[in-house]
């Protein structure tokens, strides 16, 4: 069953347990609590077209994943450092807080920016990042 708020994420229901599946281009991930569902799903997909099972997920669209006896673990700790590395700014010193308090950004009071795509381009960066950081949500929402 496609999600109606995700149209690239899927779901199938075994009795009490269930499977999900996430389409991104030629990239699934499957995962849920039925490993025979799981199993049975991945079978169907081989005999319908030509598969390669890649085994547990350690890496998916930027976010690495670890798993450990308290659960599993996301992280973007190799998209972070491609961000300060393309943005020029791996010697960066960090900040006990992202934004001054009280800023206020303004089209009218503030100096333009020389290169607004390159701008754009790391705020949307940021916007991704903040998949796995919630802490930063707030201040990349203020420079969005």
């Amino acid at each position: 069953m496609q999600s109606k708020h995700d149209y690239s994420l899927f779901s199938k229901h075994f009795t009490s347990k269930q499977v999900f599946i996430l389409v991104y281009v030629d990239d699934l991930v499957i995962t849920g609590d039925d490993i025979e569902g799981i199993a049975t799903i991945k079978q169907e997909l081989h005999s319908a077209y030509t598969i390669k099972d890649l085994g547990l997920a350690r890496y998916f669209l930027g976010i690495e994943i670890s798993r450990t006896a308290f659960g599993t673990f996301l992280n973007q700790r190799k998209y972070i450092l491609d961000i300060f590395h393309d943005a020029g700014l791996t010697a960066a010193k960090s900040a006990k807080f992202p934004l001054p308090q009280g800023l206020k950004l303004s089209v009218v009071t503030s100096p333009l920016l020389p290169n607004p795509a390159a701008y754009r381009q790391l705020v949307g960066q940021l916007l991704y990042l903040t998949l796995t950081r919630p802490d930063i949500f707030y201040v990349v929402q203020h420079l969005s």
